[in-house]
């Protein structure tokens, strides 16, 4: 079958020009826009394998992929790359269409004067479902992987005090005191109030089952550092749902731990694919050049499958069962039509191009609650950092969280030079920080000198020297919408948009991304996997014979 990737796609109108910076003549523009979305239904449908430069002078023609995948994140990326390796022979023709310049979404790697950093997500849990993208996208000699023996921090006092990294470190880290060490066994062994007749967030949960101290100096930053969120609001049903499900299905956490053991055993386990790279312990992973190796490799592989500059104006259902979606590009108007849709990019933004084809479904997406965040990247010399903190004279370790409770406005710091190799310059300490989230709106009032400030002034605190000199100021990204929150009722919001979807007999219209799988890099990439195996149940079930 010939890919659509090969093919010049058919214009519908006249390039878009200069001249559409004129106010009259942009709303023409969108008037002819809104007239040809009303009227995709009516225009003549053809395959790839026929659309030739003939076919290109005669308006009204559509050209046709399998699926259509709208976003070219993370997520979406993925979604193609999956189906193209695991599910080719019902999805053979796979689009990525992106709005932007590029391809990544919020993955944003810099480099400059020796230094690489990140703007948005900083590194990845390296899963088997992560580590088989990589082989596939040929990055398996780029990966980095962090030192598994790294210890993170949180403040709590005044000082940074390690978190414990394995069962043996419980009886001797100082971040908890005996009592709620004792307080957490108990709990996680069943000694506890049972479960309320109610969905409960992080912070109900948490101090139910392990006390107040593994809430407020383990949870609470944890939540901070990972969601940008507020445990008393954050669903642990939607956020930690594997956590959860082990007092579901153990009667306690470690109960579930010791069934699921069980059941595990009583599963012969599938042979590990032996081109995946094993890592050692608990550790994060990254690229040599940092994340945007990912996206980017996925992006050349899939060639010019992958579209960008892209804008979806409007998708239509047709009589035939596929789908008609319509893109204004630096080329005009271009349509496509689709077996299937894979909508990836925000739900804000996927409410609405859904609403006119379901209005449930639109009003359900808007629920999603995304907060700001701002990605501060900033550098010290190492003669800067408090002769306390340092290990072997070095800087080490994953980084530091801050509970709100301790009168810092950060919510965490990642030292980026202590965890990957080559990302500052010899002599100097690379730190991205996370400012913001779903308890601080106010950074959106802040500028950019404004968040630097209040950033060294919280370092200043507990991991920098009072006397250092001012930071090097790399890059400053504020995400005005950066995260979606997993709160109470979010699966039920989730599943009551998908039902919409249904009822409006939209089957073959999926919706993915980061507020379906979960805000982690390896669970998009985990939910991708699990998308694409939707889709080819989808196309295997209604593929055109």
């Amino acid at each position: 079958m010939t890919s659509l990737a090969d093919l010049s796609l058919l214009r519908l109108t006249r390039p878009l020009t200069p001249s559409l910076g004129n106010p009259s003549a942009k709303m023409a523009f969108r008037r002819q826009l809104k007239l040809r979305c009303s009227i995709m239904e009516e225009s003549t449908t053809i395959s790839p394998s026929k659309l030739g430069d003939e076919a290109q002078s005669n308006r009204g023609h559509f050209a046709t992929a399998d699926c259509v995948v709208v976003g070219g994140g993370i997520s979406g990326l993925c979604i193609a790359q999956a189906l193209a390796t695991k599910h080719r022979d019902v999805a053979p023709n796979v689009i990525v269409t992106e709005a932007r310049d590029r391809v990544g979404g919020n993955i944003t790697t810099v480099e400059r004067d020796g230094y690489l950093w990140e703007e948005g997500p900083n590194s990845f849990q390296p899963s088997d479902p992560i580590l088989n993208m990589v082989v596939d996208s040929g990055l398996k000699d780029d990966l980095v992987l962090g030192d598994p023996n790294a210890p993170r921090f949180v403040l709590w006092n005044g000082k940074l005090r390690p978190v414990p990294s394995k069962p043996t470190d419980l009886p001797f880290f100082d971040l908890m005191s005996i009592g709620g060490k004792l307080r957490a066994g108990f709990g996680a062994l069943g000694l506890r109030p049972p479960p309320p007749g109610h969905e409960e967030s992080v912070e109900e949960f948490v101090r139910r089952n392990l006390g107040d101290e593994v809430f407020e100096r383990l949870i609470e930053p944890f939540c901070s550092g990972v969601y940008a969120g507020d445990p008393s609001k954050l669903s642990m049903k939607a956020a930690f749902g594997k956590v959860w499900k082990l007092e579901q299905n153990g009667g306690s956490i470690i109960g579930g731990s010791i069934k699921a053991i069980q059941e595990r055993n009583k599963t012969p386990k599938a042979p590990r694919d032996p081109s995946l790279t094993k890592p050692k312990g608990q550790t994060v992973g990254s690229f040599r050049k940092g994340l945007t190796m990912l996206p980017e490799a996925i992006a050349t592989r899939l060639g010019s499958n992958v579209k960008l500059c892209w804008k979806l104006s409007c998708i239509n259902k047709l009589d035939n069962g596929r789908y008609s979606l319509m893109y204004e590009t630096p080329d005009g108007l271009v349509s496509l039509q689709a077996r299937c849709v894979v909508l990836t990019i925000p739900s804000y933004i996927a409410s609405k191009l859904l609403h006119p084809l379901s209005a449930a479904a639109a009003d359900a997406l808007l629920k999603f609650y995304y907060p700001p965040v701002a990605a501060v990247s900033i550098s010290y010399t190492k003669e800067a950092i408090q002769t306390e903190c340092l290990i072997d004279g070095e800087l080490k370790g994953f980084g530091q969280l801050h509970p709100r409770s301790q009168g810092v406005e950060t919510l965490g710091t990642i030292y980026s030079s202590a965890l990957f190799p080559n990302r500052a310059p010899d002599g100097r300490i690379l730190l991205l920080n996370y400012i913001g989230g779903a308890t601080n709106h106010g950074i959106l009032s802040k500028t950019e000198g404004e968040l630097v400030e209040a950033v060294d002034r919280d370092l200043r605190k507990m991991l920098i020297k009072p006397s250092a000199k001012e930071p090097l100021v790399l890059g400053v990204r504020v995400w005005p919408q950066a995260i979606p929150q997993f709160l109470v009722g979010h699966l039920d919001i989730l599943d009551a948009a998908k039902a919409a979807i249904t009822n409006a007999d939209l089957q073959g219209l999926f919706l993915a991304g980061n507020y379906v799988s979960g805000v982690a890099l390896g669970r998009c990439v985990e939910g991708a996997y699990e998308v694409a195996s939707e889709v080819n149940n989808f196309l295997s079930q209604y593929a055109y014979k």
